[in-house]
C-alpha cells in the first residue's frame, strides 16, 4: 500500500543533497535498482513493537522528536543467541507525532517470507499491521557532480519520491530512494541514469559494506563483528531487545578481534566460482579468515585484525590467490579495537 509522505519529507533532505552532489565524484547521480524488498509496517504500537526486536533506537524514526531524529535507521534482526538474521533499514511515512506511527522496513528479498514470520511471531496482540510493499521500487542514488534545480524537480515530482533520504550507513553510500513502481528517475533527479547493479555491489565491496543474508549469513554472522557499530545501526543505551546480552557485552568487554573488511584480488575471479566462506591464509599457512562475498578484484572478508597487514591468500580448492585487506576511509577513526 502506497502512502505518500509529501513534498515536505522529501525537500527537508536537499540542502544536504546539493553538499553531497558537489563534493563527489565525476558525472551524474547513477540510480541502481536493488533486488531488495520493502514492508509496510504500521499501526498504534508498530514502533515499540520493532524496537524490542532490532538493534537500534527505533524510537529515533518519531516525527518530532528531539536530536538525533531520523528519517531513516540502519538496525539488525538478531537471533537470541546475538548473532544477524537479518539486516534491515527503517524509513519513516508519518510526519507529525499524531500520526499514527508507519514504517517502511527494507530487508533482503530473498528472507521476506522468514523475516514476515519472524515479526509475526512476535507481534501477539500488539496493534500492528505488516504487509509486503509490492507497489514500490527501492533504489540506491551514488552521486556524482550534480547541476540543475534539485528542490524545484522534486517539488514537482512528490508524487512519485515517496523517500529520499542519506544511507544512515555511512555518507559514501549515497541515498535510498523510494519510489512508485515504473516512475520516471530523470524527471525525480535531473541528469541521473540507471546504473549496472553490479556496479552497485562493487562500490559496497570497494567501502566494505555488508548487505544482504550472502555477506550477512543469519545465524552465523555477529554484529560487532559485522561493523554494525561503525555503520550507525546500534544502540547501547536503548534497553532490551532479542540478542543483546551478547551484544553488550563483547562492546563492554572492548575486544573485537575480527571484522569484515574491503579485500582486492591479485587476479579476477570468475563470478560465482567461490564457495561460501573460502578460507583466506597466512603465508604461513595460518587461517586469517574468511571471504564473505567477491567477484572481479574486489570482495569483502571476515579478518582477523592481527592478520591484515601480512600477505595473505584465497584458497579455493587449492588453488591460492593473493589479495589484500584495506581498512575503509569512513571508518571511525581510531578504529582499532
Amino acid at each position: 500500500m502506497l502512502v505518500r509522505a509529501g513534498t515536505a519529507a522529501a525537500v527537508t533532505t536537499l540542502s544536504g543533497l546539493r553538499r553531497l552532489w558537489r563534493g563527489a565524484g565525476n558525472g551524474a547521480a547513477a540510480c541502481f535498482p536493488l533486488g531488495r524488498a520493502l514492508l509496510d509496517v504500521r499501526g498504534a504500537e508498530a514502533a515499540l513493537f520493532l524496537q524490542g526486536l532490532l538493534t537500534n533506537d527505533v524510537t529515533r524514526l518519531g516525527a518530532g522528536s528531539p536530536p538525533p531524529a531520523a528519517a531513516a535507521v540502519y538496525a539488525h534482526a538478531l537471533n537470541v543467541q546475538g548473532r544477524c538474521l537479518y539486516d534491515v533499514i527503517l524509513y519513516r511515512l508519518h510526519k507529525s507525532p499524531e500520526e499514527e506511527p508507519h514504517i517502511l522496513l527494507e530487508c533482503d528479498s530473498s528472507v521476506l517470507d522468514a523475516i514476515q514470520k519472524h515479526l509475526k511471531l512476535y507481534k501477539i496482540r500488539r496493534k500492528v499491521n505488516i504487509a509486503p510493499c509490492l507497489d514500490l521500487s527501492l533504489w540506491a542514488v551514488i552521486p556524482g557532480e550534480q547541476t540543475g534545480d534539485i528542490a524545484s524537480s522534486l517539488a514537482k515530482c512528490a508524487d512519485q519520491a515517496l523517500i529520499l533520504t542519506p544511507d544512515p550507513r555511512t555518507e559514501v553510500m549515497g541515498w535510498r530512494l523510494i519510489t512508485k513502481k515504473g516512475a520516471n528517475l530523470s524527471e525525480i533527479i535531473p541528469g541521473s541514469h540507471i546504473g549496472n547493479i553490479q556496479d552497485y555491489h562493487r562500490h559496497r565491496y570497494k567501502q566494505g559494506i555488508p548487505e544482504g543474508v550472502k555477506d550477512l549469513p543469519p545465524g552465523v554472522a555477529l554484529p560487532l563483528e559485522s561493523n554494525l557499530a561503525y555503520m550507525n545501526g546500534i544502540s547501547f543505551t536503548k534497553g532490551c531487545y532479542i540478542g543483546q546480552e551478547l551484544t553488550a557485552r563483547t562492546h563492554h568487554m572492548g575486544v573485537i578481534r575480527k571484522r569484515l573488511l574491503p579485500v582486492r584480488f591479485s587476479a579476477l575471479l570468475p563470478k560465482d566460482s567461490i564457495p561460501e566462506g573460502a578460507e583466506i591464509l597466512t603465508e604461513s599457512g595460518k587461517s586469517a579468515g574468511k571471504l564473505r562475498v567477491g567477484g572481479g578484484e574486489l570482495g569483502i572478508a571476515l579478518l582477523r585484525l592481527a592478520n591484515i597487514n601480512e600477505p595473505l591468500c584465497l584458497n579455493i580448492g587449492g588453488d591460492k590467490v593473493k589479495l589484500t585487506a584495506s581498512i575503509p576511509k569512513w571508518w571511525p577513526k581510531p578504529a582499532s579495537k
